[in-house]
């Protein structure tokens, strides 16, 4: 699932859920993209079986930042440096897409294990799905939606930062199921790991 604007210059927020070998963890992969610049990963074991029962997966895009939550519990947070020259996707309008694809040249143990075709079809179900978001069809410029007024809910006080409970929660989740960061991947980036990585995450 993700919400993402088309083009060369996307900018894009992902939930992936990879494949796994039977009997170990799921996998959620979340990436985020600003004019067609990806390559900020973080993945996470599931505590949970995904196909057991539907979950909550949230993604809050404001102003300030960017927060994935499952059930109400935040995992991992992006916040908007662009006064520091780190881009944000903030310049253009994005829709929700779902949709099942084969990765498996990476996604499974980084694409050592394959699609077992055998088991097809395979099946992703939404259950009370609800897009609360800014509607922007143009030609009015998409700052609207930035702009802090009441109708605005996303840009209160209260969405600009996680409250403690919530870090807390947070931190939980990272301590022990964060399994994939790429502000320390310093191999991947030869050791020029992106800007933000060194700004205050949440």
């Amino acid at each position: 699932m993700q919400v993402s604007s088309t083009g060369d210059k996307h900018d894009e927020i992902d939930f992936e859920f990879l494949g796994n070998v039977s009997g170990q963890p799921y996998i959620v992969h979340t990436n985020i993209f600003t004019q067609g610049n990806g390559s900020r990963e973080q993945q996470f074991y599931l505590w949970f079986d995904p196909t057991a029962d539907f979950q909550n997966y949230t993604i809050n895009w404001n102003p300030t930042e960017v927060v994935w939550y499952i059930d109400n519990l935040p995992i991992r947070v992006f916040r908007n440096y662009e006064k520091e020259g780190i881009s944000f996707p903030n310049k253009q309008g994005m829709r929700v897409h779902a949709s099942l694809w084969n990765a498996d040249n990476w996604a499974t143990r980084g694409g050592l294990e394959k699609i077992d075709w055998n088991s097809s079809p395979f099946i992703a179900r939404f259950h009370r799905f609800r897009a609360r978001a800014c509607k922007w069809d143009g030609p009015v410029s998409i700052n609207q939606c930035g702009i802090k007024t009441t109708a605005n809910w996303w840009t209160s006080p209260r969405f600009s930062q996680l409250r403690s409970s919530q870090m807390g929660q947070m931190n939980w989740v990272r301590q022990n199921f964060m399994i994939y960061d790429y502000c320390k991947d310093t191999k991947r980036f030869k050791g020029q790991t992106p800007p933000e990585c060194f700004k205050q995450q949440f």
